[in-house]
């Protein structure tokens, strides 16, 4: 960047001050520390959010997968929603949506609900997950680009991310997505290349980097987007090896959170990361090209969404400046 460019804008969620009197014991005993307690938000749309979502019977990642961040999004009256019902045909070691291999069909007038739930909320960005659907011929990609054409149809002017599954690699499921040109297309890598087959069930290291490359090189989505999760047992290096195979893959932004046990089924956390190592790795992503990097203890990948867009499109405009 010129030195005479203004400064770009970031987004940061650290804690003011991560290091409290035994934290190192918290941490031997495998007490939560200090940095991953969440203060529960006063005020705000809370229920009313709860209830629209009710009414309009739509399933949201925030629930299923017991996100520690549901209450504040639902306060500020946004949610991400979960789309192709409430079954995964995957059955990950660190997620806790359900797991079928029968799911439910896809309900023929989901992407309406969507979409005049995203009208009714006021919602100026619209975040739209999914559950992997391998038991359909397309991935269920054709229902996610329904819901994007209701939901523009519907709420003009509003913009989409998506999040999706890897589609099992296929291309023309992903082109179903990206002919509706998603404002932000994200697809996780979830974990490092080495702790991948105990982490994911279907997915692959490889096969992750090859979607995001894909869809960079189609220029239909103008951000990629991807994310990491830590406190499972990698290494710094690790990490950081994946910050730069996700940059090289041509992912505008990474958001690196901490992995929290939502169920005893579920993967263990193997060591709490500190706030410091957090923004460790959001410096060596800047440092490595990254467009945007959000590192913090309760950093999602659709957290905040709205404010990283708005985030990348001004330090777009002073580049362009």
């Amino acid at each position: 960047m010129d030195q005479q460019s203004p400064p770009k804008k970031r987004l940061n969620i650290l804690p003011e001050n991560p290091q409290e009197e035994g934290e190192e014991k918290a941490v031997s005993l495998g007490r939560f520390p200090s940095w991953l307690h969440r203060k529960i938000p006063s005020g705000g749309d809370y229920f009313r959010t709860d209830s629209i979502l009710e009414k309009y019977r739509l399933n949201t990642v925030c629930e299923e997968a017991k996100c520690p961040n549901r209450m504040e999004c639902y306060s500020k009256k946004t949610a991400t929603f979960l789309a192709l019902g409430k079954e995964c045909t995957r059955n990950c070691g660190f997620c806790d949506i359900d797991f079928s291999k029968t799911p439910k069909a896809p309900e023929a007038d989901e992407p309406v609900r969507i979409a005049n739930s995203v009208k009714e909320l006021g919602l100026k960005h619209v975040v739209i997950t999914m559950v992997a659907r391998d038991d359909l011929p397309d991935g269920g990609s054709s229902q996610l680009a329904e819901i994007i054409r209701q939901v523009r149809t519907i709420n003009p002017g509003v913009t989409v991310e998506v999040l999706t599954s890897d589609f099992q690699g296929n291309h023309d499921s992903l082109n179903l997505v990206l002919e509706q040109r998603p404002d932000i297309f994200n697809h996780n890598i979830e974990t490092v290349r080495e702790m991948t087959p105990r982490v994911r069930h279907k997915a692959t290291y490889e096969r992750t980097l090859d979607v995001l490359k894909y869809v960079k090189s189609t220029g239909k989505s103008p951000f990629v987007k991807s994310g990491i999760m830590v406190g499972l047992g990698e290494t710094p290096d690790q990490v950081k090896a994946t910050i730069v195979d996700l940059i090289k893959a041509g992912c505008d932004i990474i958001t690196i959170g901490h992995y929290l046990q939502a169920d005893i089924k579920k993967l263990t956390v193997k060591s709490f990361v500190s706030p410091e190592q957090f923004k460790e790795y959001e410096e060596f992503g800047y440092q490595m090209g990254a467009k945007h990097m959000y590192s913090g203890p309760f950093v999602r990948s659709s957290y905040n969404a709205k404010d990283i867009q708005d985030i990348l499109l001004s330090n777009q405009r002073v580049s362009n400046g």
